[in-house]
């Protein structure tokens, strides 16, 4: 009885050792994994959300700034053709 308990105790450890091995081979294929798209993502010219929005709100004021210049031609021309 002593040496079946024996064998069920080394299969255990031997099978927790496994799990151990296991985890740290996940833990290391993700890190990889994660530093590989970060070198990706860095050699890639992506703009933060922060700088795509600065320059919608820079297009938006360029493109009203252009309609009032529109309008005061248009009166301009108007007034002088008139």
């Amino acid at each position: 009885m002593q040496s079946r308990n024996k064998v069920l105790d080394d299969i255990s450890q031997l099978m927790t050792n496994a799990m151990g091995v296991a985890q740290g081979a996940r833990n290391e294929a993700e890190t990889a994994m994660k530093s590989m798209i970060d070198r990706w993502l860095a050699d890639r010219d992506f703009v933060t959300r922060e700088e795509f929005d600065a320059v919608r709100a820079m297009a938006q004021k360029a493109r009203e700034e252009n309609e009032a210049l529109a309008a005061r031609i248009a009166a301009l021309e108007e007034k002088q053709g008139g």
